[in-house]
């Protein structure tokens, strides 16, 4: 390997080395083991390695170390092995770099990488042969084949021994060269006759810890005697070869002669040792001693070779000689590019000299061979650079323009100073982004556009255009009305500008004889950061439309005056009676206006100038003419459609004011006018009178429905739900339920429209119980039967002088007992009353002192607050009847009762008189309840259930 291996970084751009570091570590490390803290030891933040990118770069694609960016450490990648690497070079080191971005930065690694004894020593055969003559003297020498250990220093081969030692010793001889032959030196005769045979053992010894060793067995075969032993012309030979020379090429030949004649001068080479590198490569020709090739050289690989030739005879006598051949480099290889980091993308702002791509040239050639040159393709902006050794920078050289050339195809070729020379190339793509560097262009210096009067508001009037040169959002360009003012009014409120498009449309519509022409700028901005604008002046032309008739100044026409012009009679023929004036507000050809007679009392008498309006006579006036002609003239413009006015002229044909005065005395005024005025005052009149029976009906509407919805109300046959309130008196003072109680009775909504009306139907204030049934409380489906009855007790009496309350004892808020309810008294079904209590007093005489409103609506708050408070004590079976009541009782134990309610403020008392309860139950009936035929026909509602009762009907229904 050429000297040692070097992982080698390219650098694309002109840089220096900011520091350097050196690590030592064994080989055949485990991997992941940690080499070195590169974030300490070169002193960079462990954050910014992610940011920057940080990488090792080398040839060999970092193959043995890696760089662990959240540790900031080195660590063993692969498995490193130093014979692998750098064989026997001595130090064996690793060269890479490690690269930063943002800015770009490199810093030099070198790795030493220390041997281990991981390799004994070897040798090529396993044994080797000798045949010695039994005449050999003492001191003789015979060559041995060397050991190789891989290894290096300390660990490489020390020693040789040999065994047994009888006849033999081993040495080792230093020659000039460095080299170690091992040399098998007699040191006792041998004696054939004795022992035929010697097996010897040859073993190789290294320096390392634990020791390692090598053997190999020595084979002799004893002779009879042989006087003279072969010897080499030359101890040393030097050969060269060129790299890629052909299997089987002579490199020399060694050659050796012997003084001996027969077997005993007859001469066998072979190869006694030889380096590990050149195993395999060489062979020599056992007769005659030709050295030939036996695979390729590569100068690239090894250099040179070594190895020793051994001669012997047949007489085991044999002599040594060393052969050393240089391998001869040719230019078989091309120059290697290697890019290290290239930018694809630049801006066109980049200053001079910005790198743009580094890159590592390499050619693995010596000498000439290797030299190497670097071009890139003309006419571009770029310049190849040579900053230290192999490495190329790619760098501008002048100003970029994206606008000229959006991207280039740089072609770097590298070329060697051999014969022939070779050479490699790279086509690099980089592209130029944009800067918004160019404002944008309008077609025009200036615009402009024409619109004719009376458009329609948003009609498209004209278009502008700009472009860019630059690209996407900064060549996207929005134009922009530009604040201005005509005649007082912002331009916005007379044109529109689309943002994207740059069509300019009309706000409004136009009136030539207000507004001519206008001008504005229009500003053209495109997308960059920050944006570039450019500005463009827009002129609007109005074109005239013939919209406007012509207008008569004179004569001047009025609806209440009449004017007349006077013509004597002693006229001529030409004379002047009168000049129509009139004018066109139009422009052009709009405004030309010629004149004509269209109506005339005496077409022969007058004539109308066609240019000029002016009237004159074309006859002499004669007696016979009548005093009044009206004239009718027209006005006509020259537009397209032409437009026209007409005016009546008046001419008296007269010589004095008071004839003319007689005659125009009986001229019909104009009656358009008051026409006009009357259909107005008509339409007038006939809308107000609609509004005004319109608002009458709607009022009566109103008037009939409140009525007819009082009139329910009053007549509502809403239920009054009776419930059981927690407290009830005991009039008995037995202590058991009493045949008195005292509830609360809810009241319709327009029951204080009358103390009566609470009566309306017996049977919402009747609850009928039997003691026998085992149902719960039900209303009474058959009420009409009941109230049909004569003698019913349901019907409310009228007021009785026999039955009166004391003052104490009154219903209503004056009461001590009840202070907000309703007194009911309670009935049996036998028609036998509960006999009131001591607080019963019987009297005669109306109420005293009704309750008032205030007392009224305090007695209905009070009785809603029991309802509530006799909900919450509702439970199964006892139908609302407060918790101080037995568990077992329940509804079935209260005897049937029925009421009669007591209004407050009302005149309506109660009687014991059975006589009067016929015709009071007749009279309350009349004027309580609806018609007999409303009462049959509705179905009294249902008393509201609590779940008890609920319960209990439904077991009721299943039965």
């Amino acid at each position: 390997m050429r000297e040692g291996v070097l992982l080698c970084f390219s650098v694309l751009f002109v840089c220096s080395v900011l520091g350097q570091v050196s690590y030592s570590i064994p080989e055949e490390m485990p991997k992941g083991s940690v080499v070195g803290n590169v974030a300490e030891d070169f002193g960079l933040d462990i954050k910014s390695l992610n940011s920057r990118k940080a990488r090792i770069f080398s040839r060999d694609g970092d193959k043995y170390v890696e760089l662990h960016k959240e540790r900031g450490v080195l660590l063993v990648k692969n498995r490193i092995d130093r014979e692998t690497l750098c064989a026997q070079l001595m130090p064996c080191a690793l060269h890479f770099q490690i690269i930063l971005e943002n800015p770009m930065e490199f810093y030099s690694v070198t790795l030493e990488i220390t041997d281990i004894n991981d390799n004994p020593p070897s040798f090529e055969k396993s044994d080797v042969r000798f045949k010695i003559s039994e005449s050999a003297v003492r001191g003789a020498k015979f060559i041995l084949d060397r050991a190789v250990d891989l290894d290096v220093g300390v660990n490489a081969l020390h020693t040789y021994t040999l065994e047994p030692k009888e006849h033999f010793v081993v040495k080792l001889h230093d020659p000039a060269d460095g080299s170690k032959n091992v040399e098998m030196i007699l040191e006792k005769p041998l004696d054939r006759e004795k022992q035929e045979h010697i097996s010897l053992v040859l073993t190789a010894l290294d320096g390392g810890e634990p020791q390692m060793t090598g053997t190999m067995q020595v084979l002799i075969t004893v002779l009879d005697a042989n006087d003279n032993a072969p010897v080499f012309t030359q101890s040393v030979y030097k050969a060269s070869i060129r790299e890629n020379s052909p299997v089987g090429t002579i490199l020399m030949a060694v050659t050796a002669t012997d003084a001996d004649e027969g077997s005993n001068g007859r001469i066998t080479y072979s190869i006694s040792s030889i380096i590990e590198n050149a195993r395999g490569v060489f062979d020599v020709n056992a007769e005659n001693g030709e050295i030939t090739l036996r695979r390729n050289v590569d100068y690239e690989k090894t250099h040179s070779f070594q190895m020793n030739i051994r001669a012997s005879d047949d007489g085991g006598l044999g002599d040594s000689c060393k052969v050393m051949i240089d391998v001869t480099d040719i230019n078989d290889n091309k120059p290697s590019i290697q890019i290290i980091s290239k930018s694809k993308v630049i801006s066109e702002d980049a200053t001079l000299g910005t790198v743009v791509t580094m890159i590592n040239i390499e050619d693995a050639d010596s000498g000439d061979n290797g030299k190497v040159q670097c071009y890139i393709n003309e006419n571009i902006p770029f310049l190849m650079k040579s900053s230290t050794g192999d490495f190329y920078s790619l760098i501008t050289e002048s100003e970029l323009d994206r606008e000229i050339a959006s991207e280039y195809n740089i072609t770097v070729t590298c070329s060697d100073e051999g014969m022939p020379s070779l050479s490699s190339s790279i086509t690099l793509n980089l592209q130029i982004s944009d800067v918004n560097d160019n404002a944008p262009v309008f077609e025009r210096s200036s615009y402009e556009a024409y619109i004719v009067e009376n458009n329609t508001p948003g009609l498209s009037i004209f278009t502008v255009k700009a472009t860019d040169a630059d690209w996407k959002q900064n060549a996207r360009v929005s134009y922009i009305l530009e604040d201005s003012f005509v005649n007082g009014v912002p331009v916005s409120s007379y044109v529109s500008l689309s943002a994207d498009s740059g069509v300019i449309h009309a706000v409004r519509s136009f009136d030539y004889e207000q507004i001519k022409d206008f001008q504005f700028s229009v500003k053209a901005q495109d997308g960059g950061s920050p944006p570039l604008s450019s500005n463009v002046t827009v002129k609007i032309l109005i074109q005239d439309q013939n919209d406007n008739p012509p207008q008569v100044l004179y004569p001047v026409q009025t609806g209440g005056s009449m004017v007349a012009e006077m013509v004597p009679r002693s006229a001529d023929v030409g004379y002047l009676v009168t000049k129509v004036v009139a004018v066109d507000v139009d422009s052009g050809q709009n405004a030309w206006l010629s004149y004509k007679l269209q109506k005339a009392t005496d077409r022969a008498l007058f004539e109308v100038g066609l240019q000029n309006g002016e009237i004159r006579t074309i006859r002499q006036v004669t007696d016979k003419d009548a005093v009044k002609q009206r004239l009718t003239v027209i006005v006509e413009d020259n537009g397209q459609p032409s437009r026209s006015a007409t005016v009546i002229v008046n001419v008296a044909v007269a010589d004095s004011f008071p004839e003319v005065m007689s005659e125009f005395s009986d001229f019909p005024h104009d009656k358009e006018y008051n026409d006009n005025l009357t259909f107005h005052l008509v339409l007038a009149l006939a809308v107000v009178s609609f509004l005004f029976i319109t608002c009458l009906v709607v009022i009566i509407s109103v008037k009939i429905y409140r009525w007819r919805q009082s009139r329910i109300l009053y007549h509502s046959n809403l239920p009054v739900i009776p419930y059981y309130p927690p407290r009830y008196s005991d009039t008995l003072g037995t202590g058991t339920l009493p045949h008195v109680y005292n509830y609360e009775v809810c009241r319709t909504t327009d029951s204080r429209k009358s103390d009566k009306n609470f009566g309306i139907t017996g049977s919402q204030n009747v609850l009928i119980m039997d003691p026998s049934s085992t149902g719960t409380m039900q209303r009474i489906e058959n009420e009409k039967s009941i109230l049909d009855e004569p003698d019913s007790p349901l019907e409310q009496k009228p007021p009785n002088n026999d039955w009166r309350f004391t003052q104490g004892q009154r219903p209503g808020p004056s009461g001590p007992h009840m202070p907000y309810g309703t007194h009911i008294r309670w009935t049996p079904k036998n028609g036998t009353r509960a006999t009131g209590g001591p607080e019963v007093a019987m009297g005669t005489g109306p109420w005293p002192q009704p309750p008032t409103e205030a007392e009224q609506l305090q007695a209905l708050m009070a009785a809603a607050n029991e309802v509530s408070e006799a909900t919450a004590t509702l439970g199964p079976g006892t139908m609302g009847l407060s918790t101080r009541y037995s568990p077992q009782f329940t509804l079935q134990h209260v005897p049937d009762y029925r009421q009669n309610v007591y209004i407050p403020g009302s005149t309506a008392t109660l009687t014991s008189n059975p006589q009067q309860q016929q015709a009071t139950a007749q009279q309350a009936t009349q004027q309580a309840l609806p018609p007999p035929q409303a009462s049959a026909q509705a179905e009294p509602p249902k008393a509201a259930q609590t779940p008890a009762s609920k319960k209990k009907s439904t077991k009721k229904e299943k039965k």
